[in-house]
């Protein structure tokens, strides 16, 4: 009788606790050293610190909880940013399992506000960083010339702490007028990001503004319901853009390829170094092209180097400027610091007769470059935002593609998934296969062939 009078009492306390209203948990207490500045005098950088409540209590809270997380944070890939790099909570560990990143985004901070913050990041001794920032400033008024400022500061403090950690520079996500953050600014603000790290090989652009603009220059609707916050889906498309440099930067995918080419199939690219690939010599005819093309605007004239002399790289895991690299079965051309860059790598063996040729390709948003066969130039592109191709219904957005060539007499037929690119596309007798960089990052791997006549 005593053990049900004692279940009655719990069953009935129970019940009470539900009817009473729970307990709030106590605020965070905010260490002053981490708390926002009282003033704007005397920070640094321009632009007015945002004073409403909820982001000054935010502001030092987080501050406050990094704090006690240094020693277990060291040496992380740090995410910095405002609420879109915040918003990322959790769903890092499955985009990029196995990365030990740290988050340090603040939902609603601006460029000036990292900049006074620098120190959280800075004292983790980053092993690399990733920035998305800039839209809060456009929304607070502030012009694209005053925001770059911003970051042109940040830069140089990341660099002079270490001049050899790699930076991931996101451009600015579109959005809408209606928000404050008008397609035009937005673009003037990233043309500014651009050419604040133009020829600067520790920083990476990644385009996720292309990736993201409807054909208006807004935030697409489906991935940014409020047309500046990012879904579920647009996280994934966000993850998707950053996997391949993260792999190139040595975050991801570190395991060999143990891809074996199909019986009859040699392969071109052995996955480990540049053995039978090298740079040809600069034609004559292109030198003049080159130089006209630099004469007549040095300013605007597309980075192409000129080569004197042909170069093999049997043995070497990367081309002198670092452009091409083999790394774990992929053959990666680098995202030119210039921003845009034209340079071919070609086969030593040159290939008459007819062959199939078979390579996988990965692109970053809008990345442009090219395969070639024998002599001319096959687009080979980021397709759905770079083109040509872009109605391809199988192709994989920053994930593996396969392309596949198979010559026929004087033409050749090529496809991307098993959808048809060109049906008879125009080739020389005989010549090598070449792989050109230009715009953004691409990877070729698997790269085979099989002669068959």
């Amino acid at each position: 009788m005593n053990a049900f009078r004692h279940l009655i009492f719990v069953l009935l306390l129970n019940c009470f606790s539900v009817l009473l209203p729970a307990q709030e948990a106590a605020p965070l207490p905010i260490d002053p050293k981490f708390a926002l500045p009282a003033t704007d005098d005397g920070q640094l950088g321009v632009g007015a610190l945002r004073r409403y409540e909820k982001y000054v209590t935010t502001w030092g809270q987080k501050r406050t909880l990094w704090s006690k997380s240094v020693a277990e944070d060291q040496k992380a890939l740090v995410l910095l940013g405002d609420s879109i790099t915040q918003g990322w909570g959790t769903r890092t560990e499955k985009a990029f399992p196995n990365v030990k990143i740290a988050n340090r985004g603040i939902g609603g901070d601006t460029t000036r506000g990292m900049l006074i913050r620098l120190d959280d990041v800075l004292t983790l001794n980053p092993s690399g960083v990733v920035m998305l920032m800039g839209t809060n400033d456009l929304g607070e008024k502030l012009e694209p010339e005053a925001i770059a400022g911003n970051v042109r500061l940040i830069l140089d403090k990341r660099k002079k702490s270490n001049p050899k950690m790699p930076i991931v520079l996101c451009m600015v996500f579109p959005s809408a007028e209606s928000k404050d953050r008008p397609a035009d600014k937005i673009k003037k603000l990233n043309e500014l990001y651009m050419g604040l790290v133009k020829g600067d090989p520790q920083v990476t652009v990644v385009d996720t503004w292309t990736l993201f603009a409807d054909a208006a220059g807004d935030a697409k609707a489906e991935l940014f319901p409020d047309l500046l916050h990012l879904n579920n889906a647009g996280y994934q498309a966000w993850a998707a853009a950053l996997r391949p440099v993260f792999a190139t930067l040595g975050f991801l995918e570190n395991e060999p390829d143990a891809f074996q080419p199909e019986p009859g199939f040699v392969s071109l690219f052995n996955g480990r170094d540049l053995t039978g690939w090298g740079y040809q010599a600069t034609s004559e005819e292109e030198i003049t092209a080159i130089k006209r093309s630099q004469a007549k605007n040095p300013n605007q004239a597309l980075a192409r180097p000129i080569i004197e002399k042909a170069i093999k790289f049997d043995g070497k895991t990367l081309t002198p400027e670092g452009r091409y690299v083999a790394k774990n079965g992929r053959l990666i051309v680098t995202t030119p610091p210039e921003g845009r860059k034209i340079q071919q790598l070609w086969t030593i063996a040159e290939f008459g007769g007819e062959f199939v040729l078979k390579l996988e390709f990965r692109a970053t948003p809008n990345a442009d470059s090219g395969v070639f066969i024998r002599k001319p130039q096959l687009q080979c592109r980021d397709f759905p935002l770079a083109g040509p191709y872009k109605e391809l219904k199988n192709y994989k957005p920053q994930d593996w593609n396969e392309l596949v060539v198979e010559t026929h007499g004087d033409t050749a037929r090529c496809t991307c998934n098993g959808e048809v690119l060109e049906e008879a596309f125009k080739i020389p007798a005989s010549g090598p296969i070449g792989l050109e960089g230009d715009r953004g990052q691409m990877e070729y791997r698997r790269i085979r062939i099989q002669v068959t006549k």
